[in-house]
């Protein structure tokens, strides 16, 4: 058994990208949620499960928050909690597309201290553990040092330049990127892939946990959307949107934000 938090969770990833790829997307039983919680496949399911066999045994005096598993409040009571998305995108993973993700993490006090984000069909696994940097593959990776915020690439949705976010009532110029899955638009902004990432609706803890400490181990900095630290193994598991990247680019953004820190 991996000594580690961060080797437990490389293997595990390792092993939920196994189960995965046995059934192409497209190929792979799909519903939608109740109450408008989007698309779920029997490939989550069957990651979750996977999952829950390799970690909680693994770690008897963890907590629990997956997005495929029924809450428990119990995972409050504990001081570590694991967090664990079993797909992050599920619908680029039911659409073909490769940029889906394994997002696992470690949270102790509401501070994610080991996380890996995991994409099977890239061959990308990122990993990070509180002090040790974040890396890509087992190589080093550090943010862009973009300056200009109208030069960068920003990873976003549509819906976050809408004018109630930006205090002018106009989003700012950039770039604008997109991934589907959450995970992989931080991990990416942690490589220096991109150089920002914005989402400001209320994030689920799954989606944002294991990319929030790549992100900081690796340099960057992340805030929710007021400017403010994420913590997490909330009564509610959400956070209060993203913004990251290098220190420049984070800061104009949160300058020019509505209800920013500025």
């Amino acid at each position: 058994m991996p000594g580690s938090d961060i080797d437990l969770l490389i293997d595990a990833a390792a092993e939920a990208g196994k189960v995965a790829l046995r059934v192409p997307g497209r190929l792979a039983k799909a519903w939608e949620k109740a109450d408008n919680a989007g698309l779920v496949t029997e490939i989550d399911l069957a990651v979750d499960k996977l999952l829950a066999e390799i970690l909680r045994p693994a770690r008897p005096d963890y907590g629990w928050l997956s997005e495929e598993t029924e809450d428990d409040p119990v995972r409050l009571q504990h001081e570590k909690v694991f967090i664990v998305d079993p797909i992050d995108g599920t619908r680029a993973f039911a659409d073909g597309s490769g940029t889906w993700a394994h997002a696992l993490a470690v949270a102790e006090r509401g501070v994610v201290t080991a996380a890996v984000v995991y994409l099977p069909q890239k061959g990308k696994l990122y990993s990070a553990a509180a002090g040790r940097g974040a890396y890509l593959n087992g190589q080093p990776i550090r943010p862009s040092d973009r300056q200009e915020l109208e030069q960068a690439d920003i990873l976003a949705a549509r819906p976050a330049l809408q004018a109630q976010h930006w205090q002018s009532g106009l989003a700012p110029k950039f770039n604008r990127v997109y991934r589907p899955s959450l995970a992989y638009r931080m991990a990416a902004v942690a490589q220096g892939r991109f150089d920002g990432m914005i989402t400001f609706r209320p994030s689920w803890e799954w989606d944002v946990a294991a990319g929030e400490l790549i992100l900081r181990e690796a340099g960057a900095r992340v805030t929710d959307k007021t400017g403010g630290a994420l913590r997490f193994n909330n009564p509610h598991p959400t956070v209060n949107g993203i913004m990251a990247g290098g220190a420049a680019v984070h800061d104009q953004i949160a300058r020019l934000v509505a209800g920013g820190s500025a």
